[in-house]
């Protein structure tokens, strides 16, 4: 009987971590951006490139390995997928996956933009409660990507309680794919097929992020040492 509870007790752990870690994240961005305020891009574009190279090498250490050694399924196909659907996301969310902002979103939302970033964060959250390392990997994603959103809705002319609904509904939506696929029984047949399009998605982003970060092509000691941090980080977990 102990045995039972202590299995059940430690699967409730690890399925609330893997919705908490992800919503606290976006909180996380959010709240660095309130206090702090950015004004100059530079410690934004470090997070950046500390967020890209971990999120390539989740890619590379853990996702591909896992996705490939699978019999009889062409994930390249699908990762193709994934990489020309997050070009799709990206040319209706002027890339505020890799940290750009809008700068038409004083007056009103832009939902449009919303949308897709809500709709980006519902897919890629999809594989976390099968992909373990993934949610570390879209924790420290959606921290710059809270901080890009916070700044951007904070110009936008609606009411508080609107502004608040919306970064919380976007702090919800990696969960709530999780959720989604842990209790649809029709959906785990696409279990494979989802992470390989997420493997796609993370690929462009990630790869993006780094070429982006790195201003005029120059050498960055700083960047390079995040760089490293990230991927060396990402391969111990």
């Amino acid at each position: 009987m102990s045995l039972i509870y202590f299995h059940t007790t430690s699967m409730l752990s690890s399925f609330s971590f893997n919705y908490l870690l992800p919503f606290f994240g976006a909180i996380f961005g959010m709240g660095a951006a309130f206090i702090v305020k950015p004004k100059s891009p530079i410690g934004l574009k470090l997070v950046l490139a500390f967020s890209g190279s971990f999120l390539l090498g989740i890619t590379i250490f853990h996702l591909l390995p896992s996705i490939f050694k699978i019999s009889n399924f062409d994930a390249g196909i699908w990762i193709a997928v994934g990489l020309i659907f997050q070009i799709f996301l990206e040319y209706l969310s002027e890339g505020a996956e890799h940290g750009h902002s809008s700068s038409n979103s004083k007056v009103k939302l832009p939902w449009v933009l919303f949308f897709s970033l809500c709709l980006h964060a519902f897919v890629e959250g999809i594989p976390m409660g099968t992909e373990e390392a993934l949610v570390w990997g879209i924790f420290i994603h959606k921290i710059p990507i809270g901080m890009v959103l916070f700044l951007m809705i904070s110009q936008v002319r609606i009411s508080i309680l609107m502004k608040i609904l919306c970064l919380l509904l976007f702090a919800t939506m990696s969960p709530a794919g999780s959720f989604i696929l842990a209790n649809s029984d029709g959906l785990d047949s696409w279990k494979n097929i989802l992470i390989a399009i997420v493997i796609g998605m993370l690929l462009h982003i990630a790869t993006t992020i780094l070429f982006e970060s790195n201003k005029d092509h120059v050498f960055n000691i700083k960047k390079l040492v995040v760089v490293l941090l990230g991927f060396g980080i990402s391969n111990i977990l």
